[in-house]
Parts: C-alpha cells; structure tokens; sequence
C-alpha cells in the first residue's frame, strides 16, 4: 500500500511538469522525424558492415565522428571498442543514460537485401559470415539519432544523457572479457555518476509503432553448465567390467529435467534447464571412461536461480554416485536477470504512452532470452523496452527469428525508437524523483 501511494503522489506531482515538458517533447518528436533519413541510412550501412563482439573497430569509428560532429565529449576504447558520449545540458541536474549495443553475430545472411552483409570470418577456428541477425545495426542508428536530436535541445536540458555503445552484447570468444559487464568493470557508469539508465531491443515479431515493456523480471538469467562424468572403459561386448558414463549421463539428462518439472513452482516464475552437448566416447564398440554435458540455466528470478544451481549439483552427483560413477558440476554465471527497476518503470510509463500512444504500449509475458544490460541494472534503475519492428499486418509465427539467416526488419520503426530514447531522456531530467 505504501508502495502504491507513493507512486501515485509522484505521478500526480509530475502531471504539472510533464505539462510544462510538452513543448520540448514535441520538439523532440519533430527532430526524430526529420532524422529518420540519416538513420535508415546509417543501419543500413551498419548491416552491411557487421563486425563481432569485441571486434567493432569500424562502427566504433562511426559512432566516434558522429559524437564529435554533435560536439560531445567522447570516450572510445572503453572495453575494448566501446564509445561513450556525454552531453551536457544547459542547466545542471542528474545524469541519465542511454545504451545501445553494437555486435553482430556470426551467421551467414540469407537474404537479397541490395545492403545485406557479405562479411566474411573466422570464428572459433571455423569459416563463417558475419550479420546483425539480432537488430544490433537498428540499436546503434536509433542512439546516434537520439544523440543528434537531444544535441539540437540540450540548453533546455536540467543534466547529463550519457550515451552507450557497448560491444559484445552477444559475448566474446572464450577467455577474453567483454560486453555490458566489463562496460561496468571500466566504470562507464561513473563520472559523471549516473542516476538511470535506459535500452531499447527491436522486435521482429512485434509491430512497427508498439512498444512493449515489463516491471520486475522481463528477461531471463543466463548460465552455462558443464557435467563431467567419469566412470570405467570397457570392451562394448562386456559392458559388465564398465561403470558406463554414458548411460549414467542419460539418466542425468533426465533427472535434470525433474527441476523445473517438480521443483520450480512454475505458477510463480517460469524456467528452463537445457542440456544442449553430449560428447563421450571415439568407437562404436568401446565403452569410453568420461563424458561431457553442457548446457544452460534460465531464471527471471535470483531466488530460483540459485535453487536450480544446488538442484542441478545434487541430481548429477547423486545419479552418478548410485551407478558407481562420480559427477563434477561447474555452473558459469554469465548474465543475471534483466530486472525494470518497478518505481522507475511506473515513473516513466505515462511518457512511452505520449511517444507511442497509449493503444501502442502495452506490458508483455516475461521471456527467457537473455539481455547483458542487466549488469547496468544491478548497480543503478534501469529500464529495458522492446520497440516493434515487424511490418503491420504480417503473421509473427511466419516471421523470421532473431538470431537467424533470415532476420528482417522494417525501418519505420526506427523513428519510434529514436524518440522513444530522446523522451525518455528528457523527461527523466526534468520530472522529480
């Protein structure tokens, strides 16, 4: 009750000051319209020129000679090949952040897009393309917009917009530290200190116009396992002399699926054990000693998480130890759950309703993809929306999946996301905390 009572004074009391705010945000809106152009243009180019995690030498280069075209202070090198901007408005006041990321993937484009990539690698040791097969290109356009826009009011700003361009969103190769968390490592958020921060994911399978959001848990926890299974070779024909690691990792396999099945009380959060590797063995006819598992863990809450970290130890060691086998579990923590800071979410709802529409925005289930933005929302409030990017009217169960060759979107809806990120902004600066 108390929670809510303070929500609503605060609405109440920024209702006079979102008034007041209305000319500069229709300001903004005008701005982000007269942009759309360069910013199309601007993805495409970064769609044709996709590089991976860690590797984003000339689109930080982009972005670097944008900022300083705009008159921003700006910082590249920033774990590895990120670029941070910062504004200054003309009045002082907190300091907001606005992130976008900046990798691609390495897959091979299949579509006939005049502008589609033709990037070539080496990744892991193996030939492959390069695409932003998940929207990236769209991120880093939208921001660079977002940054020219807010440049063109920033003497009628009350504070700071610092501007993000993380590599590795996506991860880095084995080994080598990257993304949103080494941002955060590198102290991107500090000096200036920032107060909030803001993101924004294009979605194929939503509708160009909408936005799309979440309080609390909006995006899963991520987490590698491994299970090393050591039992004793034998002849394939006498399977008797073996303690059989195959077979004791077959039952593992199924004991972990008990977790979210018996344990997680899905009523409440939902959940997924993954085992996605099994490797044991050379010949057909030779029980190997070992075998390997490897897979993932997803939560949307910190409590589960570590409930399926001691589950998933307990059913592999012991299935191991009733087959006369031993088990070594190793959990990876890679990306905690993308959590919307709830007061923040609730403060800032009424401007996504004036940027979009109030038909627009709508709040979604929660999803078990992963976002490493979640790193900046452990140490200040952040927000994470979803801006549509499917053409109107078309069928999202036949529209190609993130992170797939086909991967499409439609820019009209990039202007959206450009204002969405301005207002945002400014209306943070402005309305009280």
């Amino acid at each position: 009750m108390k929670i809510f009572l303070a929500t609503a004074l605060l609405l109440t009391t920024a209702a006079p000051l979102r008034a007041q705010n209305a000319a500069l945000n229709a300001r903004i809106a005008r701005l982000a319209a007269q942009e759309e152009a360069k910013v199309i243009a601007w993805r495409r180019d970064l769609h044709e020129h996709p590089e991976l995690g860690n590797q984003e030498i000339r689109t930080a280069g982009i972005v670097v000679a944008h900022l300083r075209s705009l008159g921003l202070e700006v910082q590249s090198g920033v774990a590895h090949t990120g670029v941070v901007g910062i504004l200054r408005g003309g009045k002082p006041g907190p300091v907001v952040a606005l992130r976008a990321d900046m990798d691609g993937l390495p897959l091979t484009e299949a579509n006939s897009l005049p502008f589609a990539s033709k990037v070539k690698t080496t990744y892991l040791g193996q030939p492959v393309g390069v695409m932003h097969a998940c929207g990236h290109d769209t991120h880093v356009a939208m921001l660079m917009g977002a940054a020219e826009v807010l440049s063109q009011v920033k003497k009628d700003l009350p504070g700071t917009v610092k501007f993000i361009f993380q590599p590795a969103e996506e991860g880095s190769v084995p080994g080598e530290e990257g993304g949103a968390k080494l941002m955060v490592k590198e102290n991107v958020l500090d000096n200036p200190k920032v107060d909030a921060i803001f993101g924004v994911h294009i979605q194929a399978q939503t509708e160009v116009g909408t936005l799309r959001y979440r309080p609390g848990g909006e995006m899963a926890s991520s987490d590698r396992f491994t299970i090393k299974v050591r039992g004793k070779g034998a002849h394939g024909a006498y399977p008797w002399n073996s303690v059989d690691p195959v077979v004791t990792a077959a039952q593992i396999i199924m004991g972990l699926q008990t977790i979210v099945s018996r344990e997680v009380k899905l009523i409440d959060d939902a959940a997924v054990v993954t085992v996605g590797t099994i490797h044991a063995g050379v010949r057909y006819n030779v029980i190997p000693p070992d075998a390997e598992l490897t897979g993932t863990i997803r939560a949307l809450n910190p409590t589960v998480q570590k409930q399926i970290w001691a589950a998933v130890q307990r059913i592999a060691k012991g299935i191991a130890e009733s087959a006369g086998a031993t088990a070594e579990v190793t959990i990876e923590p890679y990306v905690p759950v993308t959590f919307n800071h709830e007061k923040l979410t609730a403060r800032m709802l009424p401007t996504l309703r004036a940027v979009a529409g109030a038909a627009q925005v709508s709040e979604q289930k929660a999803v078990t993809g992963a976002e490493d933005f979640s790193f900046y929302q452990e140490k200040v409030p952040g927000l994470f929306l979803f801006v549509g990017g499917m053409p109107k009217g078309q069928n999202p169960a036949t529209t190609a999946d993130h992170h797939t060759a086909g991967f499409l979107i439609d820019e009209s809806g990039l202007t959206l996301g450009v204002k969405t990120l301005a207002t945002l902004a400014a209306d943070y600066l402005v309305l009280p905390r």
